[in-house]
């Protein structure tokens, strides 16, 4: 079975029901093996947001603590089903690494026919990296229509551990979506959505049921993490990761 070498999406204690800092986490996923992680806090509409500040002010971070890779990311609102997020114009230049998540505090979940549009919007939108829990019960939506847009336009579906584990519904749906991701020959990210720091790279979950699809390591994005890295900085155009 393969391994993990980049968590990219993990919280710090700037999203204040996380509670661990950047530099527990790195440590702690040094600890494991892992090579990178990308920090992606919640952000600006969510209740639990840092001040956009936050995000500006990612510059000053190193691109690597404790011999582990950081990305300088976000965890975005999707705030309507027109694929529109809730970051500041001035923060895009600092974001290295975007996910695009519905969470029910900022939108509420309407149709699956609106959530599938929502989501077909996304995938045109040329910032968004990642799709953030899409096994979300509450946000039902065609997956296979929506895991075909994905492919198509280049974005990375993710197996999110904490969903999985905590969310009813999830684990069912994200057995679903890691099938059609096979059968579409779609990228997928598996990641733990770690709030706490001895939950980063710790994904038993997705990973038994990645084995139990016998589900192709090339389609997983973090497996790897210079296929991530080429990602970042093909999109960005430069070097960032030394």
């Amino acid at each position: 079975m393969f391994r993990i070498e980049a968590d990219m999406h993990t919280h710090t204690v700037a999203s204040t029901h996380a509670y661990s800092t950047i530099t527990e986490n790195c440590t702690f996923a040094a600890g494991t093996g892992l090579r990178a992680v990308a920090m992606t806090d919640h952000s600006i509409s969510g209740c639990d947001a840092p001040h956009c500040w936050h995000f500006h002010n990612l510059k000053v971070l190193p691109h690597k603590i404790n011999g582990v890779y950081v990305v300088h990311g976000i965890e975005a609102n999707v705030t309507d089903y027109d694929g529109n997020l809730d970051i500041d114009e001035a923060s895009y230049k600092f974001l290295e690494w975007i996910i695009a998540s519905y969470h029910s505090t900022v939108i509420a979940p309407s149709t699956p026919e609106e959530h599938t549009m929502g989501y077909l919007k996304l995938a045109e939108n040329p910032d968004v990296d990642l799709i953030g829990h899409p096994t979300t019960a509450s946000y039902e939506f065609d997956m296979e229509k929506c895991v075909k847009k994905f492919k198509e336009y280049g974005k990375f579906i993710e197996i999110n551990e904490s969903s999985i584990n905590w969310k009813k519904g999830s684990r069912e749906n994200a057995y679903e979506l890691m099938k059609l991701c096979k059968k579409y020959d779609a990228m997928i990210c598996i990641d733990t959505d770690a709030h706490f720091h001895e939950l980063v790279g710790q994904m038993p979950l997705s990973l038994q049921m990645a084995e139990s699809l016998d589900f192709p390591e090339r389609l997983v994005a973090n497996a790897h993490w210079d296929y991530i890295k080429e990602h970042i900085e093909k999109k960005h155009g430069k070097t960032l990761f030394e």
